[in-house]
This record gives structure tokens, sequence and C-alpha cells, in this order.
């Protein structure tokens, strides 16, 4: 089971050199409103994120109608309502879907969707979106899973809820059809627990799969979104709304557009952080080098031919003149060419 190391999604390559994708999370936060769904893209795209992603479905083919909401769902909108009666006021019709990436176009972001079953699958096909983002509830779908791999876009999966076998199955199952898989680490609760964000895991699916890994966050605020670029992640998606205060399902849970902005920059400081793992002397060392790191110099007067020894030769700064200190084991024993002062620089 193997999967590509660098994935193209758009005009944008994901991979281990490349600076994290972030995701803006619009998913339903829009209410069904296409103005409010164009307002949170002009959002997406002035915080500075790669992509702004919605959620695609029709309720009649996601849901039993007599379905309870989710415990969170309770607590954020009415309770009393079904889940099939909420969805069905967020639906987002094709037509509508289509007017959305016309406007990322404009606006020079990238519009992603996340599909819940086939027909919606279709939908976003047709559309020609650049990669399908595939939500924690399908990651043990398998018949599904293999209906969005032979499409052959590049897949976001997001494995909230699993246990690490139940991903094995679904990379498994995907594996055969698409390479093209980025595997996201997500604790899928609106809002969740700080000790139940375990960004180790983001190593976990490293070591045990071998491909490209992210994050979707649903910690509170800005969140564990930077630290999860710090262990590895090289796409991160967070939910964002324009008002936490609106009815819905999700926006309690959602930064608002100036946290997501804060997010971006702290994301991107992180990644300046990390560097590019190769260790040399920066630009700024180089002059400190030279004043700090020693030199051989003669601890006391040398005679021309005699044996350079740990008694007659010590380090001290000389702003970078002579032999470096490290090379030390390779001139004690060897002739001197010349007489030393005491002080002198050894080699000059």
């Amino acid at each position: 089971m193997r999967f590509h190391q660098e994935i193209k999604i758009g005009d944008r390559m994901i991979s281990e050199k490349e600076q994290a994708f972030i995701i803006a999370e619009a998913g339903v936060n829009h209410n069904g409103d296409m103005g409010l769904a164009r307002e949170m893209i002009d959002a997406a795209a002035e915080a500075g994120a790669d992509a702004v992603k919605f959620q695609t479905f029709k309720a009649e083919h996601l849901i039993l109608k007599d379905l309870e909401k989710a415990p969170y769902q309770k607590v954020t909108t009415d309770s009393g309502e079904s889940q099939y009666d909420m969805l069905r006021r967020l639906e987002v019709r094709k037509e509508e879907t289509a007017e959305l990436m016309a406007y990322c176009r404009k606006k020079q972001i990238l519009f992603l969707s996340t599909p819940f079953e086939r027909v919606s699958l279709e939908e976003l096909d047709e559309l020609e979106v650049p990669a399908f983002k595939v939500a924690a509830t399908d990651v043990t779908n398998i018949q599904f899973l293999r209906q969005v791999a032979r499409k052959g876009r590049p897949i976001i999966l997001s494995a909230g809820m699993c246990y690490l076998e139940e991903v094995r199955l679904a990379l498994e199952a995907i594996a055969p059809l698409n390479q093209d898989v980025i595997l996201l680490q997500c604790t899928a609760n609106y809002p969740i627990r700080d000790e139940e964000v375990n960004l180790q895991v983001i190593r976990t699916f490293q070591k045990a799969f071998g491909m490209l890994v992210g994050y979707s966050d649903h910690s509170q605020g800005v969140g564990a979104a930077p630290y999860a670029a710090a262990a590895g992640a090289k796409v991160i998606e967070k939910h964002f709304t324009l008002d936490k205060g609106m009815e819905g399902p999700d926006h309690r849970a959602s930064v608002t557009p100036e946290e997501l902005k804060d997010l971006v920059m702290e994301i991107r400081k992180v990644e300046g952080y990390l560097g590019s793992g190769i260790k040399t002397p920066t630009c700024s060392e180089q002059g400190t080098r030279k004043s700090l790191q020693k030199c051989l110099v003669a601890g006391r007067e040398i005679r021309e031919g005699e044996l350079f020894t740990e008694e007659n030769i010590t380090a001290k700064r000389t702003g970078g003149a002579g032999i470096s200190a490290l090379y030390y084991d390779s001139i004690v024993g060897k002739k001197a060419g010349k007489s030393y002062e005491i002080n002198q620089i050894i080699g000059l």
C-alpha cells in the first residue's frame, strides 16, 4: 500500500517540502444563504487560506428522516428538530455550487467541498472540483470510498471517530484505485477539549502508512493548528464563521475571520521557525562564527621541527584565522614547519 508523496491540488503542490495547505472550512456555516457564502469566501481569501471548503449533500440520500441530531447539534440548534430537517435547510444546489466556484476563481482561492453521498459526488465531479474531501463519517463506508477513489482526483480523508485498524482498511480499499491521498488526524466533536487533540497521531499515521498527513482542527480558537504544523501536518483544516452567535450546528465551534487570519499567520510563523532541516550556519551566524569559534595557536614558544603536542598548542578566538580547533587531532604529533612565538596562530 503506497501513496504519492507529492500531490497537486489546483495550482498548489502538497509535499513534505512545501508549506502546509490551509483549508478554511465554511462547511454549513452559510446557513443556506449564498450571499453569506460569498462573504465567507471573501473572508477566507483575505485571511490567506489556500482553499475554502463547503459541504455538498442531499438529505434524502444521506440520512433517515427520523434520526435524532448528534449530541453537539442538540446544544447548538433546536433539539426537537430532526437531523434530516436541519440538513434540508443547509443543502446547496448544483447551480449554487457552480456560482461559488466561479466566485472563488475571481477571489483567487481554491474551492473544495465534501460530498456525503453518491449523488453529491457525481455533481462535484461534473463541476470538476480539484479534489474531494471525505468526512470522518465515511471512513468506514468502503463502498463510498471506492466510488470517490475511482474519480481519480486527490482525496483528503479525515480520520475522526476511528480506530487505527479502521483507517488501515479504508486506505486498503482506496489504494488500488487512487494513490493521491492525504490523511488527516481529527477528533470529531465540536468543539473538542485540549486533551482530545492528540497530535501524536500525525506521527503514528506517518509511521504506519508512509503518506502525507494533515490535521482537521476542532479545538477552540486558533487552538492546535499551528502546533499541528510543527508536528508535520501538510494540510490543515479549520472551521470558520462570520458570527459565532448565528443559529446553526457549527458556528460556536468555529473561528471568526480575525481568528482565521491569526491562525494562518501563526502557521506560517511556525513553518518559518521549522526551517529547512539542513544544519548549516545561517547568514547571520557567519560573522559570529568568525568572532567566537576558536582556532589553534601556540601555547608557548615552538621551535621549527618540534612536534606539536597537547602541552604546546591551545585554542583561542582568532577572528577566524588559522586552523579550526576542530582539527586538533590531525595537528598533534606533526612537526612544526617553522618556529612559533606564544599565541602565534598555527598555520600562518
